[in-house]
């Protein structure tokens, strides 16, 4: 018997046309046929959904309809499912497609939530973000709650796994607010996620008291779990909790907790669950003086996790404050480190796939021309200018373009040391100023305005421990921190975007010193390149005057008069004295320095969407006062 995937496709080859209405009839037999076999797939089900999305994606484009979507979305969830995330991302951006072109909320809705989160998954965080800003503005035309309630409770989550804990506290506390007093099950089900992942991020924050009511409140709120899915997910809470009470010593409630959790995990038969109470298992044994059998539980468990990659991360985690209980710091010290590399590989994989994806994107839009086409470039962004000038705008548009996704991860990488997303652009844009009283053409500046905005993005790849500390980092940390701007190049030399060399050199040298003290090499003076000496000033600079996690921010003549006394030693004295006169007229002339130097934020989408969000939970929260700002470090703001 012919499926109708088969039909479709020989409807597809004979008319050569897919915008065809006599193409669409069987969209909706292709739709039952996929979601069928997502429960009981067989030997030949990946390669149908293959076929499937290579045919959708043809017609999403050429004729979106609502059977095509729900093809688009079935395609995108069996991908999805079976943890081939990369492969979700083309139907799912072809399901977007088809609920804007026929103008349906719910979908679009459903569509840039599903999207999301497949690039949370993928390491997008920045893109996660900017779809779920626009999901919250689908939903907030339904008349339902429950469809915005998801989108928070999923951004939430995207906040903690960027370690904008306070973010995403917000995000699932109105998550939790709009699903409290609703009794459907899929009201329960965002309910439980938004509770613990709450709960998560106060266990980050050493909010344990708040922590320990949010996760006896999704406790509460799952019930006695029935399905493997839900039985994994009570496993994962109790874990939490477990956590959480081991913060508090109390050991004797976290093992029981433990129990609870090993028996939901070994009736889900799940090994997701069964590596997490074992995991936490292994915290426990060593919290309660079981040393050597906590810490050869977790060696196992490391040893399973290495294979799977999955939880590696939160397995060397666990393994690493395991031997800090311990008291030895020399292996913690180990497996730090090995966290830092397989952070690192993730981070910059994930980098390297999206900026492939968007390129390719980018050439389709714009007839494989991407490259070269300055003409459809031009008149995409309406640009006026002409001949010599209208050439050099658009090939700095070009650039733009095709950094877009590294700028985004870059963002993403300064979250964790500034809420606001802008310090990269505020340090492209005073490092082309700088680079323009130096004397460097027009061109050259405003490549390195793009370029310096990438300086820290081998951040990426540093854990959230070191870089959140507040207390003085020890010299291995230290250490560790150093090795971004190893990874920053590394990671922006694969890329191999011949434009990139300049972010790289920037990346790469942007910490070494005048006088031959600084790192990764210990160049000095010319040695290190022009670029990299311009930023090193822009980003000290602009990190001086403004709060970070480890001290608050300086008066701005204090920041000059400490980047004054670094003159000669840290910093170039030419440039020194050309950004100390620099600073000083732009404040004559511009009067908010913040503003004009953070200008450009206001045309990344991945800002707006950052400010949107927020706006939209002040109003729903009430304006509330910022965190406290975090005790001062002792550490070097060079570091």
């Amino acid at each position: 018997m012919t499926s109708a995937l088969e039909t479709l496709k020989v409807a597809i080859a004979e008319t050569q046309d897919a915008s065809n209405l006599g193409v669409v009839v069987h969209l909706e037999a292709v739709s039952s046929e996929l979601k069928a076999e997502i429960s009981a797939p067989t030997s030949g089900t990946r390669e149908r959904f293959a076929e499937a999305a290579r045919l959708l994606h043809r017609i999403a484009t050429t004729d979106p309809s609502a059977a095509c979507f729900q093809c688009c979305f079935a395609v995108a969830e069996f991908y999805f499912f079976s943890a081939q995330a990369p492969l979700a991302l083309q139907p799912i951006e072809d399901a977007v497609i088809c609920a804007r072109a026929i103008g349906d909320d719910a979908m679009a809705r459903l569509a840039l939530n599903m999207h999301g989160v497949l690039l949370v998954d993928t390491g997008n965080y920045g893109g996660a973000i900017e779809c779920y800003a626009e999901a919250l503005d689908f939903a907030a035309r339904l008349p339902d709650s429950l469809p915005a309630a998801a989108v928070w409770s999923n951004l939430g989550l995207a906040m903690v796994t960027t370690a904008a804990y306070h973010d995403g506290i917000a995000c699932l506390e109105l998550a939790i607010a709009l699903t409290s007093a609703d009794d459907r099950p899929a009201a329960r089900r965002i309910l439980l996620a938004a509770q613990a992942n709450a709960a998560l991020a106060h266990l980050h924050l050493d909010n344990f008291g708040s922590g320990l009511r949010r996760i006896q409140d999704a406790i509460e709120a799952g019930g006695d779990p029935r399905s493997p899915q839900e039985m994994v997910q009570r496993t994962i809470v109790e874990t939490i909790h477990a956590r959480l009470l081991l913060e508090v010593k109390s050991y004797a409630a976290a093992k029981e907790r433990v129990a609870i959790a090993k028996h939901y995990a070994l009736t889900s038969k799940l090994e997701r669950g069964e590596l997490d109470a074992s995991m936490v298992e292994g915290l426990v044994e060593v919290h309660s003086g079981q040393v050597d059998v906590g810490l050869s539980r977790l060696y196992r468990v490391l040893e399973r996790a290495r294979v799977q990659k999955g939880q590696l991360r939160d397995v060397l985690i666990a393994t690493v404050k395991a031997h800090e209980v311990a008291g030895k710091h020399d292996v913690a010290l180990v497996y730090l480190r090995e966290l830092m590399m397989h952070t690192a590989e993730l981070r910059k994989a994930s980098a390297l796939m999206h900026q492939r994806l968007h390129l390719e994107r980018l050439d389709r839009n714009h007839g494989g021309e991407a490259n070269t086409n300055v003409d459809v470039i031009m008149e995409h962004h309406q640009q006026a200018l002409r001949n010599k000038l209208a050439k050099q705008v658009a090939k700095q548009e070009i650039v733009r373009a095709r950094t877009e996704m590294l700028e985004r991860l870059a963002i993403t990488a300064e979250l964790r040391d500034d809420a606001s997303g802008e310090h990269c652009f505020r340090v492209g844009r005073l490092a082309s100023l700088l680079a323009q009283e130096y004397g460097s053409d027009d061109e050259t500046c405003a490549m390195i305005d793009l370029a310096a905005r990438l300086h820290d993005v081998g951040k990426v790849g540093v854990p959230d421990g070191i870089l959140l500390k507040r207390g003085r980092l020890n010299d291995a940390e230290m250490q560790i921190v150093r090795a971004h701007a190893t990874i920053g190049a590394e990671l922006l030399a694969q890329s191999n975007e011949e434009h990139l060399k300049l972010a790289e050199d920037i990346a790469r040298f942007h910490h070494e010193w005048w006088n031959g003290s600084g790192y990764p090499f210990g160049i000095g003076e010319t040695a290190i390149p022009l670029a990299a000496r311009i930023t090193a000033l822009a980003d000290v600079f602009d990190t001086l005057t403004h709060d970070r996690v480890y001290r608050a921010r300086r008066p701005m003549q204090e920041a000059l008069d400490e980047i004054l006394k670094l003159k000669g030693k840290q910093f170039d004295p030419h440039l020194t004295d050309l950004l100390i006169a620099l600073v000083g007229r732009l404040q004559r002339e511009v009067g908010d320095l913040d503003a004009h130097l953070g200008m450009a934020a206001t045309q990344s989408t991945f800002i707006r969407a950052r400010r949107k969000i927020a706006d939209t939970l002040r109003r729903a929260h009430g304006e509330r006062p910022p965190p406290p700002a975090a005790a001062a470090s002792e550490d070097s703001d060079e570091a």
